[in-house]
Protein backbone atom coordinates (compact mmCIF):
# COMPACT_ATOMS: atom_id res chain seq x y z
CA UNK A 1 0.00 0.00 0.00
CA UNK A 2 1.54 3.38 -0.92
CA UNK A 3 1.65 6.53 1.42
CA UNK A 4 -1.12 7.91 0.26
CA UNK A 5 -3.91 5.01 0.52
CA UNK A 6 -2.97 4.44 3.83
CA UNK A 7 -2.98 8.22 4.63
CA UNK A 8 -6.47 8.31 3.21
CA UNK A 9 -7.48 5.15 4.91
CA UNK A 10 -6.42 6.51 8.60
CA UNK A 11 -8.06 10.00 7.56
CA UNK A 12 -11.41 8.30 7.01
CA UNK A 13 -11.04 5.55 9.83
CA UNK A 14 -10.50 8.86 12.08
CA UNK A 15 -13.99 10.98 10.25
CA UNK A 16 -15.80 7.92 10.65
CA UNK A 17 -14.96 7.49 14.53
CA UNK A 18 -15.28 11.05 15.05
CA UNK A 19 -18.94 10.79 13.45
CA UNK A 20 -19.87 7.89 15.42
CA UNK A 21 -18.91 9.86 18.50
CA UNK A 22 -20.85 12.60 17.60
CA UNK A 23 -23.36 10.65 16.82
CA UNK A 24 -23.68 8.81 20.02
CA UNK A 25 -22.88 12.39 22.54
CA UNK A 26 -24.60 14.82 20.50
CA UNK A 27 -23.60 18.34 18.99
CA UNK A 28 -20.92 20.00 21.05
CA UNK A 29 -22.51 22.51 23.47
CA UNK A 30 -25.39 20.31 24.12
CA UNK A 31 -25.93 18.60 27.19
CA UNK A 32 -25.82 14.82 26.89
CA UNK A 33 -29.22 13.22 26.34
CA UNK A 34 -31.13 12.17 29.67
CA UNK A 35 -32.36 9.05 30.10
CA UNK A 36 -35.67 7.66 29.86
CA UNK A 37 -37.47 7.93 33.12
CA UNK A 38 -37.85 4.53 35.47
CA UNK A 39 -40.38 3.42 37.81
CA UNK A 40 -42.57 6.10 39.83
CA UNK A 41 -39.23 8.39 40.69
CA UNK A 42 -39.87 11.83 40.04
CA UNK A 43 -41.70 14.30 40.14
CA UNK A 44 -45.48 14.30 39.33
CA UNK A 45 -47.64 16.81 39.25
CA UNK A 46 -51.92 16.45 40.62
CA UNK A 47 -54.19 17.59 37.53
CA UNK A 48 -55.12 21.10 38.70
CA UNK A 49 -51.86 21.62 38.84
CA UNK A 50 -51.65 22.89 42.44
CA UNK A 51 -49.38 20.72 43.75
CA UNK A 52 -46.18 18.86 43.29
CA UNK A 53 -44.88 15.68 44.54
CA UNK A 54 -41.56 13.98 44.67
CA UNK A 55 -41.05 10.50 45.13
CA UNK A 56 -37.29 9.64 45.45
CA UNK A 57 -35.48 7.13 47.66
CA UNK A 58 -37.87 6.04 49.57
CA UNK A 59 -39.18 9.58 50.26
CA UNK A 60 -42.53 11.27 49.39
CA UNK A 61 -42.98 15.43 49.33
CA UNK A 62 -45.30 17.58 48.15
CA UNK A 63 -45.19 21.24 47.90
CA UNK A 64 -47.44 24.12 46.42
CA UNK A 65 -47.02 25.11 42.95
CA UNK A 66 -47.52 29.22 43.24
CA UNK A 67 -46.03 29.05 46.56
CA UNK A 68 -43.33 26.38 46.91
CA UNK A 69 -45.11 25.69 50.57
CA UNK A 70 -44.17 22.11 52.14
CA UNK A 71 -47.87 20.22 52.02
CA UNK A 72 -47.44 16.80 52.70
CA UNK A 73 -44.32 14.99 54.21
CA UNK A 74 -43.90 11.03 54.11
CA UNK A 75 -42.60 8.29 52.81
CA UNK A 76 -43.38 5.72 49.97
CA UNK A 77 -42.69 1.60 49.36
CA UNK A 78 -42.83 -0.51 46.36
CA UNK A 79 -46.12 -3.11 46.93
CA UNK A 80 -45.91 -4.80 43.17
CA UNK A 81 -43.73 -3.77 40.43
CA UNK A 82 -46.18 -0.91 39.47
CA UNK A 83 -48.10 -0.53 42.90
CA UNK A 84 -47.21 2.02 45.75
CA UNK A 85 -48.09 2.76 48.37
CA UNK A 86 -47.73 6.32 50.34
CA UNK A 87 -48.02 7.43 53.89
CA UNK A 88 -47.31 11.03 55.47
CA UNK A 89 -48.60 14.01 56.85
CA UNK A 90 -50.70 16.49 55.49
CA UNK A 91 -48.73 19.89 57.04
CA UNK A 92 -51.95 21.85 56.12
CA UNK A 93 -54.34 19.67 57.93
CA UNK A 94 -51.75 18.31 60.51
CA UNK A 95 -53.34 14.92 59.79
CA UNK A 96 -52.28 11.66 58.59
CA UNK A 97 -52.55 10.83 54.52
CA UNK A 98 -52.48 7.36 52.96
CA UNK A 99 -52.77 6.81 49.39
CA UNK A 100 -52.25 3.78 47.12
CA UNK A 101 -51.03 4.40 43.22
CA UNK A 102 -50.89 2.41 39.97
CA UNK A 103 -48.06 3.10 37.89
CA UNK A 104 -50.97 2.84 34.77
CA UNK A 105 -47.96 4.36 31.91
CA UNK A 106 -44.24 5.89 32.55
CA UNK A 107 -46.05 9.50 33.01
CA UNK A 108 -49.06 8.57 34.74
CA UNK A 109 -49.93 7.71 38.20
CA UNK A 110 -53.59 6.70 39.51
CA UNK A 111 -54.07 7.08 43.16
CA UNK A 112 -56.28 6.00 45.58
CA UNK A 113 -56.77 7.79 49.22
CA UNK A 114 -57.61 5.78 52.26
CA UNK A 115 -60.80 7.14 52.16
CA UNK A 116 -61.87 6.32 48.57
CA UNK A 117 -61.02 9.23 46.64
CA UNK A 118 -59.78 8.84 42.88
CA UNK A 119 -56.76 11.40 41.55
CA UNK A 120 -54.04 11.45 38.74
CA UNK A 121 -50.67 12.24 38.87
CA UNK A 122 -48.90 13.08 35.38
CA UNK A 123 -45.21 13.06 35.24
CA UNK A 124 -43.66 16.07 35.04
CA UNK A 125 -40.73 16.61 33.00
Amino acid sequence: MTTARKLISASLAVTATIALAACQTGAPGEPPPSAAPKGVEGSWIDAQGTGLSTISAGKFQTVATDTGQKLADGSYRMTGQTSIEINGTSLIRQSPIAFNCLLVSINQLNCTSQAGQNFVLTRRS
